[in-house]
This record gives structure tokens, C-alpha cells and sequence, in this order.
């Protein structure tokens, strides 16, 4: 199973971004991400067997527990690469809860799966974006895109992703909410409650 941890978004989100890939539909070279499909990838695990699922799943809904809701922002676009012929058109988020969950996923991954299940996403620092647009054949840049959208990220998901040949087909595994904060207030509470008794 080809597999990736992702965040996906709301309905008015998605629209903004559709707006933006409304700037390289015009040009052939480039080929716009479906609005279904438009997600932030917090880990890319690639193909793993079926008997590491259950893990993968625990912990999921072990960080979750862990980690606060938070505000997500999109400000801009970029490309990768930065310098040169750029292979993919994509928009900038920023979130305080994006990197503390993909260093966990990250971790956790390595205490249960090993190094090596983490070589399918190379090596690369984390950078929280959503994919707008991949390159197919030659295509000038766009201008930038700015944005002003922000959103409540609740959750995050496990995604299966079967290769296609009209492109990738996402499911959703398992979703699971955060909610960190409220789970250290209703410990405190219950610790206060037993404290009183």
C-alpha cells in the first residue's frame, strides 16, 4: 500500500486555491492538482505492507491526542525547485501545529517502522504546502498568488494512494481529531475533581 499522513481541506479553502490554479490552466505544460485531491502532506511513507497498518494507525490517533487543534494560514505561492525549470507550482502554509505533528509522525515512524520506512520521502526538511500544479512539459512561471485564507485544522488523516493512469486516486484510511488541549484540561479537571473529594 502506497500510504502519506496528510491534512485536507475545507470546501472555502479549496475555491481559493482553484481561483489560483485558474492562472496555469492556460498553458499546457502544466497540469493542476482536482480540487478533491488538494492536501497538505504532513509524512510520504510510499509503499508499505499491510502489517505495518495497524501501527501506522495507533499512532495516528496517539498524536492526535497530543496535539492541539490550530490556525493554518496560506499567504503566497512558490516553486520547486526555487531556482531553475520548476517541477511543481505550489501555495505556502504556515501553522504553528504543522511541524510539531510532522516531527512526531516522523519519529514515531522510526521507533515503530525503522530508518528505512522513512526513505520514500527522502530526506528533505519539512515545508508545509499544498501542491497547486506539477510541470508536464515546458511552461513559463506565473506570476505570485497571494493569499488571505486561513482555516481551523481539527484533524489529519492516513491516505492509501493507488497509482492511476489518469492520475492518483486518494482514500481516506482514518482520520484523527486533535485535540491536545482538551485533553490536558479535562486531565486537570478530573485531577482538580479528585483533589476536592
Amino acid at each position: 500500500m502506497r500510504l502519506f499522513y496528510a491534512i485536507f481541506l475545507p470546501e472555502e479553502v479549496k475555491r481559493a486555491l482553484v481561483q489560483a490554479q485558474e492562472r496555469v490552466a492556460r498553458y499546457k505544460g502544466w497540469k493542476e492538482v482536482a480540487p478533491h485531491q488538494l492536501h497538505l502532506t504532513l509524512l510520504f511513507l510510499g509503499e508499505r505492507p499491510e502489517e505495518d497498518l495497524e501501527d501506522l494507525l495507533a499512532l495516528g490517533y496517539r498524536l492526535g491526542r497530543l496535539h492541539p487543534p490550530f490556525t493554518a494560514r496560506i499567504r503566497g505561492t512558490g516553486y520547486f525547485p526555487n531556482e531553475g525549470t520548476p517541477r511543481v507550482w505550489f501555495a505556502k502554509a504556515e501553522g504553528e501545529g504543522f511541524a510539531p505533528l510532522a516531527e512526531g509522525l516522523r519519529e514515531g515512524v522510526r521507533e515503530l517502522l525503522g530508518e528505512e520506512a522513512l526513505l520514500a520521502g527522502g530526506d528533505k526538511p519539512f515545508k508545509p504546502h499544498i501542491t497547486l500544479a506539477r510541470r508536464k512539459a515546458p511552461a513559463p512561471r506565473v506570476p505570485p498568488v497571494v493569499f488571505g485564507v486561513e482555516w481551523p485544522v481539527a484533524e489529519f488523516a492516513l491516505v492509501r494512494s493507488e497509482l492511476k493512469p489518469k492520475g492518483p486516486v486518494y482514500t481516506i484510511l482514518e482520520k484523527f481529531p486533535l485535540r491536545g488541549d482538551h485533553g490536558r484540561e479535562q486531565e486537570e479537571s478530573a485531577g482538580k475533581r479528585s483533589q476536592n473529594h
